[in-house]
């Protein structure tokens, strides 16, 4: 489901749900919320907003790394029987020795996101981790196949889990690459790969990290394509972008072939990141023009990833 204005001019709010877990990071939480909260179909129109976030934690006060308390809006039980009315779910980092440890909780409502898209493709939804919340992606599994990335000081650890989990579940190997944020099943249009600073096979990814660790060596084609020109600003061109009730069928089988059941699965690195990843998010599903505007009233420099193997459905 993508943010969808009805004819009649009513906008429809995307709903978010950010996980919360003592000893997770603040920015990891207040990065995308700003995002999310500032994101607006029209900019002269306040009525407009394009997502609501909603907390979901398992006591209602949550104290971060930083010693902040959080108050959630609803537990993980409740959040759980909502959990189909879900867009988009966001997992924060810090604090996850604890989380695998335990075996603790967001790890049961993410699986669960996962297991839904899975059986009901005909939705759009996204599963977006920030910092070392991809650890706990990858211990689930969620990330065996994908490419994908983490905070730059727990690289090596989350190539160990994702090695180990693919052997326990004998599937294949996520990539780990060093990226400010990796995107997969993007399911929508991003223009043509050759004029586009987004995209990057997997291929270029590893041209481009041995490019990058030759100093003074020639740009990689990732860097060529990002140094051009901007693509040209766009309102939403992905398959939801229609309403629901005029899905194609064969939009819907094709994201059930995808892996996830075409869930969209964006982790980014470190802290900070979150909020790029938030702003791909809502250039995914508004508008280029809406996230540009975001970026702009936070005064912040967009700062931007990569998409591997999109598929268009």
């Amino acid at each position: 489901m993508s943010a969808i204005i009805e004819e009649d001019g009513h906008y429809e709010a995307l709903k978010v749900l950010i996980t919360m877990h003592d000893g997770m990071d603040a920015m990891d939480v207040i990065g995308p919320l700003e995002v999310f909260s500032w994101a607006q179909h029209d900019p002269k129109n306040a009525e407009s907003k394009a997502f609501r976030v909603i907390f979901a934690a398992a006591e209602e006060h949550v104290v971060t790394a930083q010693g902040a308390s959080f108050r959630a809006h609803l537990d993980f039980n409740e959040a759980m029987k909502r959990l189909a009315e879900i867009d988009i779910l966001v997992v924060p980092g810090g604090g996850h020795e604890k989380v695998l440890k335990e075996k603790m909780q967001p790890l049961t409502i993410i699986k669960a996101f996962t297991e839904l898209q899975k059986k009901n493709p005909s939705r759009e939804r996204t599963l977006m981790s920030v910092c070392t919340g991809s650890l706990l992606l990858a211990e689930l599994g969620v990330l065996s196949g994908l490419a994908a990335t983490t905070h730059p000081d727990f690289i090596t650890k989350m190539e160990i889990i994702c090695s180990n989990a693919a052997q326990r579940d004998m599937a294949d190997r996520c990539d780990v690459m060093e990226a400010r944020y990796v995107v997969n099943n993007l399911r929508f249009d991003l223009g043509e790969d050759d004029d586009n600073p987004y995209v990057m096979t997997r291929k270029e990814y590893k041209e481009h990290k041995r490019r990058k660790s030759n100093a003074g060596g020639p740009p990689s084609p990732i860097e060529e394509r990002a140094n051009g020109a901007r693509r040209q600003s766009s309102a939403r061109k992905g398959s939801m972008s229609l309403k629901m009730s005029n899905m194609r069928r064969e939009s819907v089988l094709k994201r059930a072939n995808l892996r996830l059941g075409g869930l969209r699965v964006l982790t980014t690195s470190g802290v900070t990141s979150g909020m790029d990843g938030a702003l791909y998010m809502v250039g995914a599903l508004v508008s280029d023009d809406a996230a540009d505007e975001v970026a702009r009233k936070m005064c912040y420099d967009w700062k931007k990833g990569v998409v591997v193997d999109g598929l268009d459905v």
